[in-house]
Parts: structure tokens; sequence; C-alpha cells
């Protein structure tokens, strides 16, 4: 019978993955020994690999700071389309000059 889907608190992953880290037990006994599968272990292993460099002051956006970032990114797109169709408009008017 399969195990209901159970959602383990970031300190239980952390407390996992440092003892992979470790490597005092092998990955079956900290599978038994945590109850949960092997490759989840492993998987929280990597991520805290990889995320190690942000407890030391490194850090990467916040997905939010990168949904900001893309929308500013997609305003400044469109102001500059804006812009380049009001320039030709204008230059077609004769009220604006191309050599500013």
């Amino acid at each position: 019978m399969k195990r209901p889907r159970r959602n383990h608190s970031p300190a239980f992953k952390a407390k996992v993955a440092l003892a992979a880290i470790r490597g005092d037990k092998t990955l079956a006994e900290l599978a038994e020994h945590f109850e949960v599968h092997a490759n989840q272990i492993t998987q929280w292993k990597s991520l805290m690999l990889e995320r190690a460099a942000t407890v030391f002051g490194e850090s990467t956006p916040a997905p939010d700071a990168a949904g900001t970032i893309r929308a500013l990114q997609a305003k400044i797109g469109q102001l500059a389309m804006e812009n380049d169709f009001l320039e030709g408009a204008l230059n077609k008017t004769g009220l604006w000059s191309a050599k500013r």
C-alpha cells in the first residue's frame, strides 16, 4: 500500500541533507532511519550544496524580483516602440529633426 504524501519541514530537510553530506551512513541507512526515499535524500542534498553559497551572502533574486524585472523589461520595450513610432510620425510631419 502506498504511503500518503507527506510535507516535510525545511528544518527536517536540512537535517537529512546534512546527514547525507556528512557521509557517516549510506543512503539506504539514512532512508531507513528518516523514513524517506533515497532519491529524495539525494535531491535535498544536491539542493543544499547548490544553495550553500547563499548562506554566506551570495544571493539570487527572489522569484518575485525576477517577475518584476521581466515586467519592467517589457515596459521598456513597449516605451521604446512607442518612441520610435512617434519619432517616425513627427519626422513625416516635419515637426521632428532626426539630427538631434
